[in-house]
């Protein structure tokens, strides 16, 4: 971006010490070996200011070893590069266009990986660990930056290593740990280079990470505006940067997919309200770790370090209420959090325990990350780091390894007991025997050679189609033993545009509140004739007609139909309505109301 107080964009230099190490390690003004900054005195500190971002780092980095594990979901990531590196594209069964990635950075960064030679999963493994790693090291240098890199102590650190889902989900396979590098880095670009569009570039990744996190891009970009405070040149240029890479990936979305969001968030609803659910997804986080005691020393050291000027941004641009401007870096990640709590409770939270709400707490405690050594902030980070002792070592959920009362699941402790495994990686259901059954179910299907559909461990059709069709309600463990050259749907609708676009049935778990009947499984994969048990021949009867009217009609040709310039165009037009489109879960009310 642009200064309206200057015709070019200012120089890094310009806006920052001559190197990171001297602003994180010397007093201003001081050079290396000489003057009253030298000397053993400031080696040590120099290293003090470097442990404060190190050793958080290296610390989620072992605690994230030692629980080390790969969840379900991530597997739906995993079918899909297997699927980009075999040559089909970035859909989950070929011949059938479907985004099931909700991070689409996190899915081309393992495509990538995979490109390079190597296994996706560890890949998603460890590459999460390292992600996570790195994030708490650019939080660290950022949360220095923000009162001039005196000497400090962690805090908001603290409180992120104390809580077991920190843990838990530094690996899981998912894109938590990118999103946790990403908010950081982002956060540390707007406090060291608000003028640079490189900045902008780096902050418009938000939505790529998660579609959620674009509410993060537009605080963090109201947050640059205001401290660059740009020529309408500047604010055009940062904005096209900014948004230049998802508005093209948009496009791409629209045209290949033919929606406007990955189909997970069709299929969870993602733009609707379920306030109470989302209350009790948050008090389940907040209450077993006694979550308000370490808020109120936060909040304590706050208090004091922001009206004596302890917690301050990079210098603004010239220009009125300068001591106003420099607090923006400061509030713009507590913006950020809160909007993104906010949105996970209006939404209804998720089905697995604490995940949806770090992205957000990491917003809110990246100012204070690391706070001055002042006698508050000592006494601060003396509290918190007793408080983050005992919930590392004794609090935890009262349904550890299980699925609770609320339908939310401590998930890695459901894995670990499948598999009977400690760190569950590779997945042998060796704990699970109703997984097992169905492994070997579809396993005997693929040697028969013959065309079958399955509808999980309950019975089996001819299929419309060569190969293997097999619907199960876990679509990451589905997507690991059908083939590639097969299909493997799901009743909810993560990979299944049918199952995504029923309407929502009953109470279940949040994300799995749609539940299609064998009956559309049956009229849209099976062969005429044949009915799997429980399916009646009038449902599938209205089912088959209603699969050929209206929105159920354009929905499978998006998906399913040759991909043509034309049929790019009409995807690309189409994509609101697609996306927005909803019909009866009951065949013969939807033949009635798609039909007439």
């Amino acid at each position: 971006m642009t200064s309206t107080h200057s015709p070019a964009l200012p120089s890094y230099r310009r806006t920052r010490p001559p190197s990171s190490s001297s602003a994180l390690s010397l007093p201003p003004g001081s050079r290396p070996g000489s003057g009253p900054g030298s000397g053993p005195g400031a080696a040590w500190a120099g290293l003090l200011r470097v442990a404060v971002w190190l050793v958080p780092a290296l610390l989620v980095a072992c605690a994230g070893f030692r629980r080390r594990w790969m969840s379900d979901d991530a597997y739906i990531y995993v079918r899909t590069v297997r699927q980009v590196l075999a040559g089909n594209g970035p859909v989950f069964n070929a011949g059938e266009r479907v985004e099931s990635s909700t991070g689409t950075l996190w899915q081309w960064l393992l495509a990538g990986a995979g490109a390079a030679g190597v296994d996706p999963v560890p890949a998603a493994v460890f590459g999460g660990l390292l992600l996570t790693a790195a994030g708490f090291a650019l939080a660290g240098i950022g949360a220095l930056r923000t009162y001039g890199g005196r000497a400090a102590v962690p805090l908001g650190s603290l409180v992120l290593l104390g809580l077991p889902p920190v843990w838990d989900f530094a690996t899981s396979g998912l894109e938590t740990g990118l999103a946790t590098c990403w908010i950081a880095g982002a956060w540390l670009a707007l406090t060291t280079r608000p003028c640079a569009l490189s900045t902008s570039v780096v902050i418009g990744l938000g939505p790529l990470v998660r579609p959620d996190l674009g509410l993060v891009t537009v605080v963090f970009l109201g947050a640059q505006w205001l401290l660059v405070r740009p020529s309408w040149r500047g604010a055009l240029a940062g904005a096209g940067a900014a948004g230049a890479l998802p508005a093209a990936y948009e496009v791409f979305r629209a045209g290949y997919y033919g929606h406007l969001v990955p189909l997970p968030a069709v299929t969870k609803e993602a733009s609707q309200s379920l306030w109470g659910r989302g209350l009790g997804y948050l008090a389940d986080f907040a209450h077993p770790y006694l979550l308000w005691v370490p808020a109120l020393f936060v909040a304590a050291a706050v208090a004091v370090l922001v009206p004596c000027g302890g917690l301050r941004g990079p210098r603004p641009r010239p220009g009125p209420r300068p001591g106003v401007v420099r607090l923006v870096p400061v509030l713009a990640p507590v913006v950020a959090g809160l909007l993104c709590w906010l949105y996970v409770v209006k939404v209804g939270g998720d089905f697995m325990h604490g995940r949806m709400l770090l992205p957000g707490l990491l917003l809110m405690l990246l100012p204070v990350f690391a706070v001055p050594v002042t006698r508050v902030g000592t006494l601060a980070a003396v509290g918190v780091g007793v408080w983050a002792v005992v919930c590392a070592g004794w609090l935890r959920v009262p349904y550890g390894g299980q699925i609770g009362p609320a339908g939310i699941a401590d998930e890695r402790g459901v894995y670990v007991r499948h598999n009977a495994d400690p760190h569950p990686v590779r997945h042998t259901f060796a704990g699970a025997p109703h997984h097992l059954e169905y492994v070997r179910k579809v396993e005997a299907a693929r040697r028969s050679g013959a065309p079958v559909l399955l509808f999980g461990k309950e019975a089996s059709v001819s299929a419309n189609t060569s190969g293997v069709t097999a619907s199960y309600v876990v679509l990451g463990l589905n997507g690991a033993v059908v083939p590639l050259d097969g299909a493997a749907l799901d009743p909810i609708g993560l990979a299944y545009p049918v199952a995504a676009h029923s309407e929502r049935v009953g109470q279940g778990r949040v994300g799995h509140d749609k539940r299609l009947p064998a009956a559309w499984l049956a009229a849209d994969r099976g062969v005429r004739g044949e009915l799997p048990a429980g399916a009646e021949p009038v449902q599938v009867a209205a089912a088959r007609r209603a699969l050929r009217c209206g929105g159920l009609a354009e929905l499978n040709a998006a998906a399913r139909s040759r991909l043509t310039t034309g049929r790019f165009l009409r995807n690309l037009a189409g994509a609101w309505e697609r996306t927005s489109f909803r019909f009866p879960n009951d065949p013969v009310r939807a033949e009635r109301e798609l039909c007439g």
